[in-house]
C-alpha cells in the first residue's frame, strides 16, 4: 500500500461511493433483520437473549436459540453506541467492514500470488456490486464474508510460515487467529463450520504429504545392503518429521480456537432451554414449534430456483400455496411420470387441504413427507444428484438481485426496461467473476502459480456440496465464497509465479 498509495486510495474511494449508492437507494431491512434486531434489543435492554412474542395477549420476551449470537451481538454493540434500532448506523458500520474485507482479500492474493495480483483483487473486491449490495442489508453476509476472508488469509499466511523452517515458530499465532476467525463465522451462521472442515481437511492432506516425504526420506537414508552406508541426504527426513509435527499442532490449535467459543452458547442453551444445542435448530424453529420436515423434504423433490423460494417455500405456513406457480415437476414427478395421475392427485389433495386453513399440522406435514418418500423412491438419482446440482448452479449463476427491484422471474422480462437491463447486467457480471475463477484453475491449476490453491478450491467445493442439500437455493449463500473467487480470478491477470 505504501508503494501504491494513490491506487489504493482511489480504488477505496470508488468502492466507498458504490456502497454509499446502495446505502442511499437500496437499503434492505428484511424479516430476518427484524428478528436479529429484536433479539439484540432484548439482550441489551433486559439481559435476555430472546424474542418478543405475544403470550395470552401480552408481550413477553421468550428465550430462544433460533439464531446464533454472533450477529445479535454485533447489532447490540451498535445499538448501545448509536441508539436502539439505528439501522443506518448498522449499515454504515457494515460498509466500513466490507471495505476492510477488500483489503484482506488483497492481502490473501498477495500471499497466494503476487503484489500485482493483490492490486487486481482489491479492484475486483472494491467494485464488486454483490458485496456492496449486501453491505447495505441488515443481514449476516457482510461480517460473515469479512471473517471468512480473515480465516483464509490467516491459513495461507500460517502455511507459508509453517513451510519456511526459519520462521516456523510464529505460525501458531497465525493458526490461532485462523481458528478465532472461523469461530466468528460459526457464531454468525451455522454453515460457517464448512470453513473449519476445509482448513482441517487441507491440513490433513498436507500432513499426509509431509508424512510421505518423511517416509521416503527415511527409506533413502537407510544403510545400503551393499555398502553398509547411508546415502548423503540433508536432514535425513528430520525436516519432513518436523513439518508433520508442526502440522499436527496447527490442526489442534485451529480446532480449539474454532470450537471453544461455542461452549458458552451450548451451556446457555442447556441451562435455559433444557436441551443440547451447540449451533441453532436446522429450520430455525422454537422448541415448541413444528419443524416442517415432511414439507421441506417434499420441496426438495422438485425445487431448483430462487423464484420458487419466494413464491412457494416462504409462503408456508401462513399464506396460500399457489398451485399455479408450482413447476410441472412438483406435480408430475419426473418427465416419464407425467401420465400417472395418482401422484398428481395426491399432491393436489394435500395442497388443497393446507390452503383451507393455511396452517401446517403434523398430519399435513406427514402427508407431504409421504409424497416426498414416494418420489424419492421412484427417482433417487434425480433427488440425490440431479436436483442438488441444479440448485447449486442456480445459486452460483443467478443474477444477484434478490434484494434489488428486478422481478424474481427476471428471465420473463416483465419489468420495465431498466430493471431488465439491471438483472441481465448483474447476471453477466456474476458470470464473469465465476468464469474467471474457473479459467484460473481449469484444466491445469499449476499454471496459475497460486500458493495453496487446493485450500481455496476445497472450500468452494465443500460449500457448494453443502448448499446442494438445502431446500431454499438463495444466491446469497454463495457470497461467502467470493473472497476465494476473487483471488482465483485475479490469477488470470497476475504473474504466473508468486513473488
Amino acid at each position: 500500500m505504501r508503494e501504491h498509495r494513490t491506487f489504493f486510495l482511489a480504488t477505496a474511494l470508488a468502492g466507498l461511493a458504490l456502497r454509499l449508492f446502495f446505502f442511499v437507494y437500496f437499503p434492505a431491512i428484511t424479516d430476518d433483520s427484524r428478528i436479529y434486531a429484536d433479539i439484540a434489543t432484548n439482550w441489551l435492554q433486559h439481559g435476555i437473549y430472546g424474542q418478543t412474542q405475544e403470550v395470552l395477549s401480552a408481550k413477553q420476551i421468550v428465550p430462544t436459540d433460533t439464531r446464533l449470537p454472533g450477529y445479535p451481538a454485533f447489532l447490540a454493540a451498535i445499538f448501545w453506541l448509536f441508539g436502539i434500532g439505528n439501522f443506518k448506523a448498522v449499515l454504515l458500520t457494515q460498509i466500513l467492514v466490507d471495505l476492510g474485507t477488500c483489503l484482506i482479500v488483497a492481502d490473501l492474493a498477495r500471499r497466494a500470488l503476487s503484489g500485482r495480483a493483490a492490486r487486481i483483487a482489491f479492484v475486483l473486491a472494491a467494485l464488486c456490486p454483490f458485496l456492496a449490495n449486501y453491505a447495505s442489508a441488515v443481514l449476516t453476509e457482510t461480517p460473515e464474508i469479512f471473517f471468512t476472508a480473515i480465516a483464509l488469509d490467516g491459513a495461507v499466511a500460517a502455511l507459508n510460515r509453517m513451510h519456511a523452517a526459519a520462521a516456523a515458530k510464529g505460525a501458531h499465532w497465525l493458526w490461532a487467529a485462523t481458528g478465532a476467525a472461523i469461530a466468528a463465522c460459526i457464531l454468525l451462521r451455522p454453515d460457517g463450520g464448512i470453513l473449519l472442515a476445509a482448513v482441517a481437511l487441507y491440513l490433513m492432506a498436507d500432513l499426509m504429504a509431509a508424512a510421505t516425504r518423511f517416509s521416503v526420506a527415511t527409506r533413502l537414508a537407510a544403510p545400503s545392503e551393499k555398502t553398509g552406508q547411508a546415502p548423503s541426504l540433508p536432514g535425513r527426513g528430520f525436516a519432513g518429521r518436523a513439518l508433520f509435527l508442526r502440522g499436527s499442532a496447527a490442526a489442534l490449535i485451529v480446532l480449539v480456537f474454532a470450537l471453544a467459543p461455542l461452549a458458552p452458547w451450548t451451556i446457555r442453551n442447556f441451562r435455559t432451554l433444557h436441551h443440547f444445542q451447540p449451533l441453532a435448530p436446522r429450520y430455525a424453529t422454537e422448541s415448541d414449534e413444528l419443524a416442517l420436515r415432511g414439507f421441506n423434504r417434499w420441496v426438495k423433490t422438485w425445487i431448483v430456483d430462487y423464484a420458487s423460494v419466494e413464491e412457494i417455500y416462504w409462503s408456508v405456513p401462513g399464506d396460500r400455496l399457489a398451485v399455479e406457480k408450482l413447476p410441472a415437476r412438483a406435480l408430475d414427478g419426473a418427465p416419464e411420470a407425467k401420465d400417472d395421475p395418482a401422484e398428481r392427485d395426491a399432491t393436489l389433495a394435500v395442497i388443497a387441504d393446507y390452503n383451507q386453513a393455511q396452517e401446517m399440522t403434523p398430519e399435513l406435514d406427514a402427508r407431504f413427507g409421504q409424497i416426498a418418500a414416494d418420489a424419492i423412491r421412484a427417482h433417487p438419482i434425480r433427488y440425490y444428484v440431479v436436483l442438488p446440482l441444479m440448485r447449486v448452479a442456480d445459486m452460483w449463476l443467478r443474477p444477484r438481485t434478490e434484494i434489488l427491484p428486478p422481478d424474481v422471474r427476471w428471465w420473463e422480462f416483465n419489468d420495465d426496461a431498466k430493471q431488465s437491463v439491471l438483472a441481465v447486467g448483474f447476471g453477466l457480471l456474476n458470470l464473469a467473476y465465476v468464469a474467471a475463477a474457473l479459467l484460473a484453475v481449469v484444466p491445469r491449476p499449476s499454471r496459475t502459480g497460486i500458493r495453496w490453491v487446493g485450500l481455496l478450491i476445497l472450500f468452494l467445493l465443500l460449500r457448494s456440496a453443502f448448499l446442494g442439500t438445502l431446500e431454499n437455493p438463495e444466491p446469497r449463500y454463495t457470497l461467502e465464497c467470493y473472497p476465494a473467487i476473487i483471488v482465483l480470478a485475479s490469477a488470470l491477470l497476475a504473474p504466473a509465479k508468486p513473488t
